[in-house]
Order: structure tokens, then sequence, then C-alpha cells
């Protein structure tokens, strides 16, 4: 089975904390196996998140605002 992976920047976090937040938020969708954030305190933070099947910003981004984050795009 092929994964993907999926690299996001998410403004806000600045601790372990919001890490872990993001992270289990992110977990919760379906297919995805693991996510790895660079935080990056008080500035923006990259998630790279790898899953069994295709997802899009839009997806993982209600998930970073659940955890009380905000996706910045990276389409410009």
């Amino acid at each position: 089975m092929s994964t993907t992976t999926l690299t996001v920047d998410i403004a806000g976090m600045t601790c372990g904390h919001c890490v872990a937040s993001v992270t289990e938020e992110i977990e919760s969708i379906a297919g995805v196996e693991s996510v790895d954030i660079d935080l990056n305190a008080g500035g923006v933070s990259t998630a790279r998140i790898t899953s069994a099947r295709e997802l899009t910003e839009a997806q993982v981004g209600e998930a970073v605002a659940e955890a009380g984050y905000t996706l910045v795009s990276n389409n410009g």
C-alpha cells in the first residue's frame, strides 16, 4: 500500500502541548498514519502528515482549527 505525505504550515503554536493538541486532531482524520511537527514557537510551524490516502489542506485545516490553531495556506 502506498502512502502520501502532505506538508502544511501552522501558525500559533508555542509549546509541546500545542504540538500534542494539533497532532491528536490530525491523527483523528481517517487514513492518517503519522504526524511530525517542527515547532517554531511563536512563528509558523511545519507539519508533515503521512497518510494511507490523499488528504486535502481543507481536511487538515479543519483539524488544526479544532485544536485552536490556524493553517497557513501553501498556495500563495
